[in-house]
Parts: C-alpha cells; sequence; structure tokens
C-alpha cells in the first residue's frame, strides 16, 4: 500500500512539474511581447514607410472598424492580422478579397491555411497586393517620357499553436515589397499575437504585436525609415440569452497621444488648434479604442457593424457636415464550404470605402486529389 501511494505521488509530482514547465513557456510569450514594445515602439502614420500594412484585408474586419483582434470567427481573413486567430478548423480554406479604390486602385487578397498534424501546429500563407494603376512620368518641365505602375504587396507566413484549452498564440512573418517607379524598397516584419477562449462564458481575448522589423532597402535617395508598429489589445463578449456580441479593441498602446496636428489644415477648415492642444480629454483616449458589435440573425447570417474613432477625428472637415464618417457596416452568409462577406466603411460625407470577399473550404476537393 505504501510502495503504491509512493508511486503514485511521484506521477502526480512530475505531471506538475511537466505541466509548471509548458505553462512557463506560455506565460513567457506576452512577458516577451510587452519588452519588445520598448524595442521596436515607432511613430504613427504619416512618418513611417508601408502604411498599407495597417489597411483591412476582409470585409469581416472592415465591418468591425478596420481593427479587432479579438474576435474569434471562422474567418480565416481575421488571422492575416492576428496569427493566434488562425484555427485547425481553417484547414485548407482559402480567403479572397477584392478591393476597389478611387482612381483606379485595386487590392487583391488570398490567404490560405493548412493543418500539420503531425507538429499540431496551423499554418497559413497569403499575399496582400496593391496595384495603383498606370501614372504618366514626367520630367520637372512636364515632358512625358513613358510611363510607371506603382504598385505594393506583402508576401506572409503565419503559424499557431494551441496551448491547454483556452490559449492560441501565433507568429507571422512578412516579406514586403515597395514599387514607385525609381522608388524602391524592400523589407521584413513580424508579428506576435496570443489569445483566450472561454467557451463557457462566452469570452474571447486577445494581445498582438504588429510590425515589428525594419527595412532592408530604403527608397531611392532617402533615409531608412520606420514600419507602422502597433500594440493591439482586444476582447469579445456573446451574450448568454441574446444573439449579439460586443468587441472592445484598443490599439497605438505604447503611445498615448496620437492626434495628428497640422495648423495650417485646421486654421483652414475651421478647428481650433489651441483648444485641442489644451485638452486633456475623453477624445483623446477615445482615439486608441475601436467599438463593435454583431447580431446573429441565424446560424448562416450575420450582420457586423464598427465605430472608428481616430478615422472620423481625422478625417472630419471642421466646416462641413460629416455624416457617419468614422462608422462601418457589414453581412456575411456563412455555409457549410463557402462564406460570402461585404462590408462598407465610411471616410468622409459621402464617401464610401466598398470591400467583397470569399472564403472557401477545400478540404474535399483535397481529398478527391489524393
Amino acid at each position: 500500500m505504501e510502495e503504491f501511494f509512493f508511486n503514485n505521488t511521484l506521477r502526480i509530482i512530475s505531471y506538475f512539474r511537466s505541466q509548471l514547465h509548458c505553462m512557463r513557456k506560455v506565460l513567457l510569450i506576452p512577458v516577451l511581447m510587452l519588452i519588445t514594445v520598448y524595442g521596436f515602439a515607432q511613430t504613427l502614420g504619416g512618418n513611417t514607410v508601408y502604411n498599407f500594412l495597417r489597411l483591412s484585408n476582409t470585409p469581416q474586419l472592415t465591418a468591425l472598424g478596420g481593427i479587432n483582434v479579438s474576435n474569434q470567427s471562422p474567418d480565416i481573413g481575421l488571422a492575416w492580422h492576428n496569427p493566434s486567430l488562425l484555427r485547425a478548423s481553417m484547414h485548407t480554406q482559402a480567403n479572397f478579397v477584392f478591393n476597389a479604390f478611387y482612381a483606379d486602385i485595386r487590392n487583391y487578397h488570398l490567404f490560405t491555411g493548412f493543418r500539420h498534424e503531425a507538429s499540431k501546429t496551423n499554418f497559413a500563407i497569403g499575399v496582400n497586393y496593391f496595384n495603383y494603376g498606370t501614372i504618366p512620368a514626367t520630367d520637372m518641365a512636364g515632358n512625358r517620357f513613358g510611363d510607371i505602375r506603382p504598385a505594393d504587396y506583402v508576401v506572409q507566413l503565419s503559424a499557431s499553436r494551441q496551448y491547454l484549452e483556452r490559449w492560441h498564440y501565433g507568429a507571422s512573418l512578412k516579406f514586403i515589397y515597395s514599387n514607385y517607379g525609381m522608388y524602391r524598397s524592400s523589407g521584413l516584419a513580424m508579428d506576435i499575437g496570443i489569445s483566450y477562449a472561454d467557451t463557457a462564458n462566452l469570452l474571447q481575448a486577445s494581445l498582438v504585436i504588429k510590425n515589428m522589423g525594419a527595412q532592408l532597402k530604403a527608397y531611392t535617395g532617402t533615409a531608412t525609415g520606420d514600419l507602422p508598429f502597433d500594440l493591439q489589445m482586444g476582447i469579445s463578449k456573446r451574450l448568454a440569452k441574446a444573439p449579439l456580441q460586443f468587441s472592445l479593441t484598443a490599439h497605438h498602446l505604447h503611445q498615448f497621444d496620437i492626434s495628428y496636428r497640422d495648423t495650417a489644415f485646421n486654421n483652414e477648415n475651421g478647428f481650433d488648434q489651441n483648444m485641442s492642444d489644451k485638452k486633456f480629454t475623453f477624445d483623446q483616449l477615445f482615439r486608441h479604442i475601436v467599438l463593435a458589435m454583431q447580431v446573429y440573425i441565424t446560424d448562416k447570417v450575420e450582420i457586423s457593424a464598427g465605430y472608428n474613432h481616430l478615422r472620423r477625428r481625422e478625417l472630419n472637415v471642421g466646416n462641413t457636415g460629416n455624416g457617419i464618417n468614422g462608422f462601418s457596416l457589414g453581412v456575411g452568409a456563412l455555409f457549410r464550404k463557402l462564406q460570402i462577406r461585404y462590408a462598407r466603411s465610411y471616410y468622409q460625407n459621402n464617401t464610401a470605402y466598398n470591400q467583397f470577399g470569399l472564403s472557401l473550404t477545400m478540404k474535399d476537393y483535397v481529398r478527391k486529389g489524393r
């Protein structure tokens, strides 16, 4: 009896030691993430290169206000901006998105995932490509000597793993290339994310460090620039007795004052620059917040809405009406193998941005191919 008790006690101690060792590894991730902030915290938009990395790549994200890292949905497109949202259930899912901007600008996005069961790891690879059309190339006198076709793209490889029941962690590696005629640049960046899901309480939360990295080659004739670094944290809560989910996402947590001040523009458009400088107001804090809501009409139809306060404040024009600038809406039709999503976001009065995307699960096609 004593031998039985002794042996089982040793087994229990051994088990808890192994669990503690694993837990230390997982807890090390957010600690390293927070430490890294001080090494990579960089400047705001307008003073950084590759700002197209900030743009929403998938309609569900656009509908949720353009920034959301905690909504753990079956849409693999959300994992582009938070690698810890990549799940085993997204094996063979491919996300195709097409965006038509003003002035003939086009954006194409492809992101597909697969599960490697032997290593218990989820992988995804994709590309986000911006084509700015054809622009005449001229000299200082206006003489035309050809055309340029400016473009930006990023190729991304992501991976994620699960720890215990509720935790996932992941990372993305990005190769960035930018071509504006004679001005060309390339760079490398990394995202790191960790997410938590409590299915019993319908609660989700995530922390992400985005765009840690540097230029490999600066634009011709320019100094090396900073990447659009960001530290984001979000929480999503679905109601138990209503088909609703609410999300709150905080961005630019590494820098409190993210107001952009242009004295000449403010004076011209009716803003009081002095008053805005004196304020330590709710407005300054709320610029870090994106609010979102989802309504689940049925298990196959969902409606999303978001509000991005920073976007509204930066794009408002002081002496005109600004309508629903900063708001966004979207709808999704979800079937077993196909997700169809559409989003519309508002940037200024009478100015909207439309986005359309498809997510196709190809498991059956892969099996047939084998």
